[in-house]
């Protein structure tokens, strides 16, 4: 993940490597990212991510990913936050000439 610009390692808690080898053992090191038909990714997990985005450290939020599972479904989560900050600029349909007066 690119920490550049971002408060987020300054919000994980001061047992994060704990939890994180924590998590990666009791997922045994593999993937747990889901596909749609049910099955899991089952890739090395070399990242630990939050299922549900937020400050919430629990085991059960958490869980091991590969490197790119995580880079897509953080960068999934980020397009989305910033989608919901940007403003539209809508410019006006322009009119026929002949329909204007």
């Amino acid at each position: 993940m690119a920490w550049q610009g971002s408060t987020r390692r300054g919000r994980l808690p001061r047992n994060w490597p704990q939890l994180r080898r924590l998590v990666l053992r009791r997922d045994k090191g593999v993937c747990q990212a889901p596909f749609s038909d049910g099955s899991i990714c089952g890739r090395e997990a070399t990242d630990v991510d939050h299922i549900e985005p937020g400050d919430d450290h629990s085991l059960t939020n958490l869980r091991a990913l590969c490197h790119w599972c995580h880079a897509r479904k953080s960068s999934s989560e980020g397009g989305t936050a910033a989608a919901l900050t940007r403003v539209r600029m809508d410019k006006p349909k322009p009119t026929h000439p002949a329909l204007e007066d």
